[in-house]
């Protein structure tokens, strides 16, 4: 599977959540075993009237690690959290953002990944990390 065909099937298959995030795969790093997203949270997904309810920052970090699995391991692995812990190091005010989920290190089973979320001035808004269940299968 090339990298145009692993992009192209990341923004085929996103589901509905992403939807309501505005979010979609930008780019894929194998060498880094990262992926790139970008999101859009409206005034909609906000408290405070712009700032990003922690719910709504915590699914960007967590849609990055997960299509960081997906990528890495060509769809042939599905991730369910076990744990994530987020950072929230700024307001995460509505607008544009880029997340980076990355693959730490993938067992038969357990995988552990990381994401940082950054805005348009290029600030750190929060940061995960993950351990997620990995449901392996070979037929995909």
């Amino acid at each position: 599977m090339t990298h145009e065909e692993i992009l192209h099937r990341l923004n085929q298959n996103r589901p509905a959540c992403l939807d309501t995030l505005h979010g979609c795969v930008i780019g894929f790093e194998p060498d880094k075993s990262a992926v790139t997203m970008a999101f859009e949270p409206g005034l909609n997904l906000c408290h405070s009237v712009d700032v990003v309810q922690g719910g709504n920052v915590t699914a960007m970090l967590d849609a990055a690690m997960a299509h960081a699995v997906f990528a890495v391991e060509k769809f042939k692995a599905i991730p369910s959290s076990i744990d994530i812990n987020v950072s929230f190091l700024r307001p995460s005010r509505a607008g544009k953002f880029t997340a980076v989920g990355t693959v730490v290190k993938l067992g038969r089973t357990v995988g552990y990944l990381k994401a940082e979320l950054f805005n348009t001035a290029g600030e750190m808004t929060a940061t995960a990390t993950s351990s997620v269940y990995l449901t392996r299968h070979p037929e995909v």
